[in-house]
C-alpha cells in the first residue's frame, strides 16, 4: 500500500529534498543517520526506494564505521552536538577522510555555536552541500506524529529536572515549526491555560512559526487555511485515558500483549513445529488499517468476513468460522496466496490473544474502571458509593498491583482527591507496595488532585459532552477528552478562557472567494499525495499520548469531511508505560538520605 498523510508528505520530502537532491549519475553514496533521522527514515521511506537512489549502504553516526574513502557521503542528521561532533570526526585527518566528500543535511536549524565549529573544522572543506530540510519529528501513522522523547514526561513534571524543563521545550517548539512548515501550516496556536508550561510551549512555538512564516510568506495560505488550530496540551488534561483497559484492538494490544517497537510476536504451529512469528503492525498492512480501531468483539468476525470475501473471490470455500487448522490446510492447497493469508492468520492470532488475556482478569476489571470514569453506571445511574466497587478488586489475590493502582487512580480522580488517611487504607487493603505507591503520589505532580484537606474546595471536572445516541459498548462507554476538545476546536466552541490563542488568525472575506459553484466536483479525484486544502487542527500533548486519543482523530476527521485532526507528543504511552514513567527515579529528591538509611542524630 502506498503510504498515507504524514507519512506520505514526510517521504515525499525526504526522497526529493534529500536523497535525489544529492544523487548523481552513476556515483554509488553512503547516507549516514542518527537516531532520529533514522526513525524519520524508516518509518516512511522503504529501503529499496533508497537503493535505486543510488544510495549502496545506511550508517549509523554514533557507531564505528568502515572508512569508505572513495565514496561520497549524504549526512541526514539533526543539529545536535553529537552528530555534528561525528560529521567533524569524519575528516579530522585530512589524509585519511572517511569518506570522499559530505552532502549535509540537517533535519532543522542548526545553532550558531554548532556551525562556528563546522565552519572551523576540516569538514567544511569536504563539505558540498549544507541544507536544513526542516523535519524533525516522526510521522507514526497518517495522522499521528511524535517527537521522539522518551524523557519527556519525567523532564516536564517532575520537580527535580527544572533545569532541564526549558530546552526540552524549546526542542519541542523547534520540531513542532517543522512539522507545521512541511504541513505548510500557519495555524492560530492555542494552549491549555492551566497549565503554566503550555503557554511557555506556545510562545516559543509562536516565534519559531513567524521566523519560518518570514523566510516563506506562502506558509499557510489558501482558502480556509487560516482556520486552522495547534493546540497545546499537557498530560493532565485527561489523566483518565491512559488508565482505562481499552477495548479497541490497537490500544488493547499494546496496553496488554506489550508489544514494542510495533512488532508482534507470535508462535504458530505449522507442519508440527512451533516457531515464532514477527510481524509488523503498520499502515502498509490494509487489514489493520480497516480492524486496528474495531472493538475487539467485531475483530474476529470482521477477520473472517473479510477471508470469506477472499476465498469467495478466488474460488476456495470456507465454513462459517474460520479456524487456524483451516487456515494452514488453505495454506498447504494454495501456496500462491501465503501472503494474503498469513495477513489473516496473524490477524485472527492477535485477536485471541488480545481475548485470552480479557477473559477471566480484564474484563471485570473493565466494568469497574468504566463505571469510575464515567461516574454513571451502565444503566446510566449514577454512582453513589464507589468503595463498594473496588474493594472486591483491591482484595482480589489475582489482580496484578499496577491494574489495582489503575483502579485507585481511578477512584480518586472520581473523588475528585481523598484524603491522606483514605490513601493509606486504599493502599493497606490493596497491598501495594511503598515503592509502587509512589506513581500515586507522583501523579500531584501532573497537577491533579491526588490528596483533598477535606475542606479544600473541589477543583471543577470540565463538563462532558452527551453521546447517548452514539452506539457504545457498556464497556467502552469513556471517550476520551481529546475527542471533546477537538470537536468543539472544529465547531469554535473551545472556550478562549481555558484555551487562550497566543494569536489568532484573522478569518479574511477574501479567502474563500474563488470557489466557483460552477465548476464544483471537479476536484474530486485528485492523487492521495496531494495535500488536502481544508483547514487541520493538530493537537500536541507533552508528556504523552494514548491509543485511544489517537483513535479518536481519525474518527473526527471521518465523521467532519473538511477538516483534517492530528494528533502527536513527545512520544506514545500504553497503560504499563504510564505507570512505569510515573515512577520514573527523576521524580526522587536527589538530595534526599536513601531510603533505609537512619538519619545520623543531630549534633
Amino acid at each position: 500500500m502506498a503510504p498515507l498523510g504524514l507519512k506520505a508528505i514526510v517521504g515525499e520530502k525526504i526522497m526529493n529534498n534529500v536523497i535525489k537532491k544529492a544523487r548523481e549519475k552513476g556515483k554509488w553514496k553512503v547516507l549516514v543517520v542518527d537516531k532520529l533521522s533514522m526513525r524519520m527514515v524508516s518509518s516512511c521511506c522503504k529501503m529499496t526506494d533508497i537503493m535505486s537512489e543510488g544510495i549502496t549502504i545506511v550508517e549509523d553516526i554514533t557507531k564505528r564505521r568502515e572508512p569508505l574513502p572513495s565514496m561520497e557521503a549524504i549526512y541526514l542528521i539533526t543539529p545536535s552536538d553529537e552528530s555534528v561532533e561525528g560529521l567533524i570526526d569524519d575528516f579530522r585527518d585530512p589524509q585519511a577522510p572517511r569518506y570522499r566528500a559530505a552532502h549535509v543535511f540537517f533535519t532543522d536549524t542548526i545553532p550558531d555555536s554548532l556551525f562556528g565549529l563546522l565552519t572551523k573544522s576540516r569538514a567544511s572543506k569536504a563539505m558540498k552541500a549544507l541544507t536544513e530540510i526542516h523535519i524533525a519529528f516522526l510521522p507514526y501513522e497518517s495522522q499521528v506524529y511524535s517527537l521522539d522523547k522518551v524523557d519527556a514526561f519525567q523532564d516536564f513534571y517532575s520537580p527535580f529536572k527544572a533545569d532541564v524543563k526549558n530546552n526540552m521545550l524549546e526542542r519541542c517548539a523547534e520540531q513542532l515549526a517543522t512539522l507545521c512548515a512541511t504541513l505548510k501550516e500557519y495555524p492560530g496556536v492555542r494552549y491549555r491555560g492551566e497549565y503554566k508550561d503550555c503557554a511557555v510551549l506556545a510562545q516559543m512555538l509562536q516565534e519559531k512559526l513567524d521566523g519560518y512564516k518570514a523566510d516563506d510568506p506562502t506558509m499557510g495560505e489558501g482558502p480556509d487555511k487560516c482556520r486552522t488550530q495547534l493546540l497545546i496540551l499537557d498530560r493532565g488534561f485527561d489523566p483518565v485515558s491512559p488508565l482505562l483497559h481499552e477495548l479497541t484492538l490497537q490500544a488493547m494490544a499494546y496496553d496488554l500483549l506489550g508489544i514494542e517497537n510495533d512488532v508482534y510476536s507470535f508462535e504458530t504451529s505449522g507442519m508440527g513445529e512451533t516457531r515464532t512469528k514477527d510481524v509488523v503492525l503498520d499502515e502498509d498492512d490494509d487489514l489493520w488499517l480497516t480492524l486496528r480501531h474495531k472493538h475487539i468483539a467485531e475483530v474476529s468476525t470482521a477477520v473472517t468476513r473479510s477471508l470469506k470475501e477472499f476465498s469467495a473471490s478466488k474460488k476456495m470455500n470456507t465454513g462459517e468460522k474460520t479456524t487456524m487448522k483451516e487456515l494452514s490446510q488453505m495454506l498447504k492447497k494454495m501456496p500462491q496466496y501465503q501472503k494474503e493469508l498469513s495477513k489473516y492468520s496473524t490477524h485472527l492470532h492477535l485477536a485471541e490473544d488480545c481475548m485470552n488475556r480479557y477473559q477471566g482478569t480484564v474484563d471485570k476489571l473493565c466494568r469497574v474502571e468504566q463505571d469510575l470514569a464515567m461516574g454513571i453506571d451502565a444503566e446510566g445511574e449514577k454512582i453513589k458509593d464507589p468503595m463498594r466497587l473496588i474493594v472486591p478488586i483491591l482484595l482480589d489475590a489475582n489482580v496484578s498491583v499496577s491494574d489495582k493502582i489503575r483502579i485507585i487512580l481511578l477512584y480518586i480522580f472520581l473523588k475528585n482527591g481523598v484524603t491522606e488517611e483514605n490513601l493509606c487504607k486504599l493502599l493497606q487493603h490493596a497491598n501495594i507496595p511503598p515503592e509502587d505507591s509512589d506513581i500515586i503520589s507522583n501523579m500531584a505532580h501532573m497537577g491533579v488532585p491526588i490528596i483533598s484537606e477535606g475542606t479544600a474546595k473541589k477543583a471543577k471536572k470540565p463538563d462532558r459532552k452527551e453521546r447517548i445516541s452514539e452506539q457504545t459498548y457498556q464497556l467502552s462507554r469513556w471517550t476520551p477528552f481529546m475527542k471533546d476538545l477537538i470537536e468543539d476546536a472544529i465547531e469554535d466552541k473551545l472556550d478562549p478562557k481555558q484555551y487562550p490563542y497566543i494569536s489568532q488568525r484573522q478569518v479574511s472575506a477574501k479567502a474563500s472567494a474563488p470557489s466557483s459553484a460552477r465548476y464544483g466536483n471537479w476536484h474530486k479525484n485528485r492523487g492521495p499525495t496531494e495535500m488536502k486544502t481544508g483547514p487541520r487542527i493538530i493537537v500536541f500533548i507533552i508528556g504523552g499520548m494514548t491509543y485511544s486519543e489517537m483513535r479518536c482523530v481519525y474518527e473526527v476527521t471521518q465523521a467532519n469531511g473538511k477538516w483534517e485532526a492530528l494528533i502527536g507528543s513527545t512520544h506514545i504511552l500504553t497503560p504499563p508505560k504510564y505507570l512505569k514513567e510515573l515512577q520514573h527515579p527523576d521524580f526522587l529528591d536527589p538530595n534526599a538520605p536513601p531510603e533505609g538509611t537512619e538519619e545520623p542524630p543531630a549534633e
